[in-house]
């Protein structure tokens, strides 16, 4: 008879595959000639990244979590801001949003954290329910919400919400719905809902990409070379 752990070990196996073979079968078949633009986003999880293997690759743009909550910070972000910038790839930061802390607070500490750095890609809040405090308060957690993205944009800074199916819904649309959305879906990007603020689509919790040892997220511009070229361009003269 097998041990407990033993037991436990197999399990959490078992769970593992399961869940990662139902991600696989549910990604898109991306046709990467009508959606040209790549991008990966990482945080300290991941590792020492070879961010020249990563641009030789063809990937153009990486978002980087810098902050979480009221003070966290993640410890690998302006050494991955700078290495990512000088393998030429075009960088943003992002900050995972705690429902349970005051909205203002997340803002100042993710102002905090990019303090000093010359980016190139709006700032964006990540809100999502899965493992995110879901016992608060929904109207409250709303307001949080509307005051760390009110801040941040009182601060001169462009904001992009970074959110999926659900939170869409629940925080995207009935707030800020002229903010540029970053969505995460396993769906083809042509049988989503239409937004006009719909500026990238996050695939794949599972790529494998030169540079980056394991599995990592793999993102899409919604729209042609020149169109990301006319985008990136109007965040800099906005900046």
């Amino acid at each position: 008879m097998l041990a407990a752990g033993a037991v436990v070990a197999i399990a959490a196996l078992v769970v593992l595959f399961v869940k990662r073979e139902h991600f696989f079968n549910n990604e898109p078949k991306f046709n990467l000639a009508d959606y040209p633009v790549r991008g990966i986003d990482v945080s300290n999880h991941n590792g020492t990244i070879d961010w020249k293997q990563v641009a030789d690759a063809d990937y153009q743009f990486a978002y980087v979590k810098a902050s979480e909550g009221k003070s966290h910070r993640d410890p690998a972000f302006k050494r991955n801001v700078r290495s990512a910038q000088q393998a030429g790839l075009l960088v943003g930061a992002y900050h995972f949003f705690r429902k349970n802390r005051e909205g203002r607070d997340q803002a100042q500490n993710l102002l905090n954290a990019v303090e000093g750095l010359k980016l190139d890609l709006p700032l964006v809040v990540d809100i999502e329910d899965w493992d995110n405090d879901n016992w608060q308060n929904d109207k409250q957690v709303q307001q949080r919400f509307r005051d760390m993205v009110r801040t941040l944009r009182q601060a001169g800074r462009r904001v992009m919400i970074y959110t999926n199916g659900d939170g869409y819904d629940k925080y995207y649309k009935p707030n800020f719905p002229d903010a540029d959305l970053w969505l995460c879906s396993f769906r083809s990007p042509d049988k989503l809902r239409h937004s006009h603020g719909h500026r990238m689509q996050q695939y794949s919790h599972w790529g494998e990409v030169p540079g980056v040892k394991d599995d990592v997220d793999l993102n899409v511009f919604m729209g042609t070379q020149r169109e990301w070229e006319t985008w990136v361009e109007a965040i800099k003269e906005k900046s």
